[in-house]
């Protein structure tokens, strides 16, 4: 089983974020900002309005786009020789596989929760009323279905962090979705508690900071320039600020994961051919 090490993993990042931090941010800024920002414009966050099909498909362009993002990074972070057209034709190649897998998660998931509501109805937990004080004060009456909750959650979070390693994987990687799954728990295998721990203090340090930001930017631009509706000035700098914020996350948090990644594969990663799809 190979060393991991955060620290490690860390002080990579930072160097090579120091290193190539334009060419990753042009990946970033192409990918998951605009995207992002164009989204926020359209859709503001905060906003009551109802969905439309133009947000719709502006959302699943903006994440798809942010996952060939993701790939793309974790290109440049293993192989700094790759210029920044090889790494976005990269991730566009690699997306579908990359996509896939996500989705064959994201069913296994599913068919988890199935059994899960059948047991919160059979509990008289009121599934499917828009009633959400209903629900929780059902949940608080029903012991059993606050564990069956707490045993999904339990359960996403485990197959999260096994299939951590999955966009390094179909990045450096010929695999496809189903192998990617599998080298992915392999990889991941006796360094769960650990790579649980990394995620955990990445999410919450991020969420908090991305939070504050926004919060503080949204009350200036209110003040300023009025309320945050579609297509207004205040959502444009709503957007642009958090847009940014969401890319500075998303670039570390790929290049971390391709850093660990090269640990865990033991230096692998130098000798795996391009898979050039």
């Amino acid at each position: 089983m190979a060393q991991l090490s955060i620290s490690r993993a860390w002080e990579e990042t930072k160097a090579r974020i120091a290193s190539d931090g334009r060419l990753i941010a042009v990946v970033a800024a192409a990918l998951v900002v605009l995207p992002a920002l164009v989204l926020g414009v359209v859709r503001p966050k905060g906003a009551e309005m109802e969905a439309s099909l133009v947000a719709v498909c502006i959302l699943l362009l903006s994440s798809l786009l942010a996952l060939v993002g993701q790939i793309a990074i974790i290109r440049l972070a293993i192989r700094p020789s790759v210029s920044v057209g090889e790494a976005i034709g990269h991730g566009f190649r690699r997306l579908p596989v990359y996509f896939v897998a996500g989705l064959i998660v994201a069913i296994g998931l599913i068919l988890v929760a199935i059994p899960l509501f059948v047991a919160l109805a059979a509990s008289g937990v009121p599934l499917g009323q828009s009633d959400d004080a209903a629900m929780r004060e059902a949940l608080i009456q029903s012991p059993s279905a606050i564990l069956l909750l707490l045993l999904f959650v339990a359960i996403a979070f485990f197959v999260g962090i096994r299939m951590l390693m999955s966009s390094p994987v179909a990045s450096e990687e010929p695999a496809g979705p189903v192998e990617i799954l599998k080298r992915s728990w392999r990889l991941t295998g006796g360094h769960w508690w650990r790579l649980f721990g990394f995620l955990i203090l990445f999410l919450i340090g991020a969420g908090i900071a991305m939070a504050a930001i926004s919060w503080a930017v949204s009350l200036v631009a209110v003040m300023a320039f009025g309320p945050v509706a579609p297509m207004s000035l205040s959502a444009l700098i709503v957007a642009l600020v958090d847009a940014i914020a969401n890319g500075v996350v998303t670039v570390f948090l790929a290049v971390m994961l391709a850093r660990i990644y090269v640990q865990l594969a033991g230096g692998e990663s130098a000798s795996v051919p391009s898979s050039g799809t």
